[in-house]
């Protein structure tokens, strides 16, 4: 899979805010190992205020449950890295916001931190439409920590426009 760069994203992104204003839907982030890239790369849009209502950044469990309402179970029994837990978030983050569609992403962006079972390069991405059933991909990116995050950034893009 090719690594994304700067005008792909940005061009994703217009695209993407584009079918949002047109829809009159509103578009909210949950991210954790995006650190709000996402947020960033849709907030770098002119205009984008009339269809980014806000990106939540949360990367600590605590985090997870306190700001999307993550369950303690699933956090201890699945991890932070798995479907149960991106799907939480995606719900989460449409409960906790104004938005309409919703974005989640939970992985392993290196260079550490990956096991046998979850290694680096691991993500979840999940989407969802406020009244809707979410939607969860895997996702195995190859490269460092940054070709990782740029790599889910354009697929969590990728999936907003697929949605609508």
């Amino acid at each position: 899979m090719d690594v994304p760069g700067d005008a792909l994203l940005a061009d994703l992104a217009q695209a993407l805010g584009a079918r949002l204003e047109a829809a009159r839907d509103r578009l909210v982030t949950a991210e954790s190992c995006t650190g709000g890239w996402i947020a960033k790369t849709v907030t770098d849009v002119a205009g984008s205020s009339t269809w980014f209502d806000c990106g939540l950044a949360a990367y600590s469990y605590e985090a997870k449950q306190a700001l999307l309402g993550v369950r303690a179970q699933t956090l201890e029994e699945q991890g932070a890295v798995s479907r149960d837990t991106a799907i939480e978030m995606v719900s989460g983050a449409l409960v906790h916001s104004g938005a309409s569609v919703a974005v989640a992403v939970t992985g392993i962006a290196g260079p550490g931190g990956g096991t046998d079972d979850k290694p680096v390069g691991t993500v979840w991405i999940a989407w969802k439409r406020r009244g809707g059933y979410p939607h969860a991909e895997l996702f195995h990116f190859d490269g460092d920590r940054d070709a990782v995050r740029r790599q889910t950034v354009g697929e969590a893009l990728r999936g907003l426009e697929r949605l609508l």
